[in-house]
């Protein structure tokens, strides 16, 4: 029994040393997944043959791409204020779902690097729906709250300087300048008396936990999302720790009578630009 105990002892060591160096990586809010590489290599003491090497290296590249993955996943911001590690330490339920989703990560690519050590690629979505991060951090919202009417006051643009019948297909609003926007899954936008003008509680809920709810973007040609006419406003500032778009107050009461007839944010055809 002693022999045993101190052979485990050795296998769990060897695996653990193969384990590579973590791999600087960050979410990609333009398809909204998290990618990362695992290395590993193993340990030709204990391998009883070349392709035993390959299996061991193998799995310490994965398990160093679910430990990249539980780190990076943790580092994620929900909103301005809120991460998901914060969530998991006040959640046992959040914590289950994350780990859930985290074991759930689809292998994207894999192969054997030179030298005896292997590469694994592996990916969970932050979108998506079942299986995306957005489902276990997202509460969905006892209703959904209309957006805001324009303030008191406001004057709708002529008819005849309108686009056209259809309207605008999105919204672009335009932060470059501002210092740098902080990414976050569930974003707000404001005007520049701090009233909510879009935010998740407006939306869909089954619609965003399956598209997410805006693409950041550093330039039009990265703006798709919008649609081919968008309308595009400059932000003024950026509030809430750099999460917030801060639009002055005409181009957000703009923003609210242009979607009210034709319904881009309730489209959530959203880009930020930094």
């Amino acid at each position: 029994m002693l022999r045993n105990f101190k052979l485990l002892g050795v296998l769990v060591a060897a695996i653990l040393f193969a384990v590579s160096a973590t791999v600087d990586a960050a979410p990609n809010w333009n398809t909204n997944t998290i990618q990362v590489t695992g290395m590993g290599v193993g340990n030709p003491a204990l391998a009883r043959s070349p392709a035993h090497a390959s299996m061991m290296a193998k799995r310490a590249a994965i398990a160093d791409a679910y430990r990249q993955l539980a780190e990076m996943v943790q580092g994620v911001q929900v909103d301005a204020e809120t991460t998901v590690e914060q969530m998991m330490l006040t959640s046992d339920i959040v914590k289950t779902r994350v780990s859930a989703v985290i074991k759930g990560a689809q292998i994207v690519s894999e192969g054997e690097l030179a030298g005896g050590g292997y590469s694994v690629t592996m990916e969970i979505p932050l979108f998506g729906g079942s299986g995306g991060l957005a489902e276990t951090v997202i509460e969905r919202p006892p209703t959904v709250e209309p957006f805001p009417q324009p303030t008191p006051g406001y004057t709708p643009p002529p008819v005849e300087t309108r686009p056209s019948s259809v309207g605008y297909t999105g919204l672009v609003v335009d932060c470059r300048g501002l210092g740098t926007i902080n990414h976050v899954m569930s974003p707000v936008i404001k005007n520049a008396h701090g009233q909510k003008i879009y935010g998740h509680l407006n939306l869909d809920y089954d619609r965003i936990i399956v598209e997410g709810m805006a693409t950041y973007a550093t330039d039009m040609g990265m703006a798709s999302r919008a649609g081919s006419n968008p309308l595009v406003v400059k932000a003024i500032r950026l509030d809430d720790l750099n999460a917030t778009p801060v639009l002055t107050t005409e181009d957000a009461d703009k923003v609210l009578y242009e979607n009210s007839q034709s319904h881009f944010l309730d489209n959530i055809a959203v880009v930020f630009l930094y």
